[in-house]
């Protein structure tokens, strides 16, 4: 569909559709009514190198997410993503501006912040991990009006464009029935680590889990971790769970920290080590799934998450498109024998 098919349909000169489009000089309400009800049905897209070329208007995006170093890299994976949405917009007029902050240190993060919002970004992506600490940024982007998109992970009682990210309580469940298969009859307790218990995702993966273990009448250990002492999960504090619940059969972590996990299990040198299920395919966990430390790993895609978000705020907001509210990403699943070649 073009402007001049448009213009065809509706009985109207291109220079009429035109004003419509960029809305620009005033056009009858019938007639308006007319073309607009054309585009709605043929669902019509001006080019958006015109449409940026008739504004004289470039945009600007910015993504606020933790140092691409914390949670053992994990970020960095996120980063690419982003990187790569911004090379396929960056030759139509939208610039992207990358905010990182320290995740455990809340003065640096609401200094970013601030950057974040002087910057005057027309959209952001962000994740919303640790809500008591993003929620006030959260809250200052929706006072701006800054239409917003989230990856990773969802908040409740917010209003992004769209959410981008797995279904966690599913994660949660699906860890369950993995370690269901590979230990067969569950005779010994299982446990959940707990990690960053303040995320809302994460505690829905926790959820899920127990949610299984109880349908099969898993007797169930939970230790809870928050990140609110300045830094991730040690060794250290794992070992100090071994050494209190000897004799596990299995351990679920809920983020991408098993490879901790799978080195404290290491050290307590047991005869019949616990089987791990944790999350998200960094470089560590793949090292160690390989090496048959740990059983499995669900992986959440972050890369593909963080790209698609960037792209789908340049549909919403410089194409003017309806996108959908949620795009749930599949619970992928990596076992020794199927990790993808890096």
């Amino acid at each position: 569909m073009t402007v001049k098919e448009i213009a065809k349909l509706a009985n109207v000169s291109t220079g009429t559709v035109d004003r419509v489009i960029y809305n620009r000089g005033r056009v009858a309400a019938e007639t308006k009514a007319r073309i607009e009800a054309i585009i709605e049905q043929y669902q019509f897209t001006p080019n958006p190198i015109a449409r940026r070329l008739k504004r004289n208007r470039s945009y600007r995006f910015c993504a606020f997410l933790p140092r691409r170093d914390q949670d053992a890299g994990y970020w960095g994976q996120a980063l690419e993503g982003i990187q790569a949405g911004d090379k396929v917009i960056a030759p139509l007029g939208v610039e992207t501006m990358i905010f990182e902050y320290d995740r455990y240190n809340v003065k640096e993060m609401n200094k970013t912040a601030d950057a974040l919002l002087e910057a005057g970004p027309d959209g952001i992506i962000l994740s919303p991990v640790m809500p008591e600490k993003t929620k006030a940024v959260i809250d200052a982007i929706q006072e701006k009006g800054i239409p917003y998109i989230f990856f990773d992970a969802d908040l409740p009682g917010t209003k992004p464009l769209c959410t981008i990210g797995q279904d966690s309580f599913r994660g949660g469940y699906l860890a369950g029935r993995l370690m269901h298969l590979f230990l067969g009859t569950v005779t010994r307790p299982v446990a959940v680590l707990d990690t960053h218990g303040e995320d809302y995702h994460i505690t829905r993966r926790r959820d899920g889990f127990l949610r299984y273990a109880g349908e099969r009448g898993f007797s169930t250990v939970v230790q809870d971790y928050s990140d609110y002492k300045g830094a991730e999960i040690s060794v250290e504090e794992i070992s100090v769970f071994l050494r209190k619940n000897p004799g596990l059969a299995g351990i679920f972590i809920t983020n991408c920290m098993a490879h901790r996990l799978a080195e404290a299990i290491r050290k307590q040198r047991e005869k019949q080590p616990p089987l791990i299920v944790g999350y998200d395919l960094i470089p560590k966990n793949r090292e160690l799934l390989q090496e048959g430390d740990i059983y499995a790993i669900i992986a959440q895609r972050p890369e593909e998450q963080s790209r698609e978000a960037l792209l789908y705020l340049y549909r919403s907001i410089v194409l003017e498109q309806n996108i959908p509210s949620r795009i749930e990403i599949p619970l992928d699943m990596y076992i020794r024998e199927n990790i993808p070649v890096s």
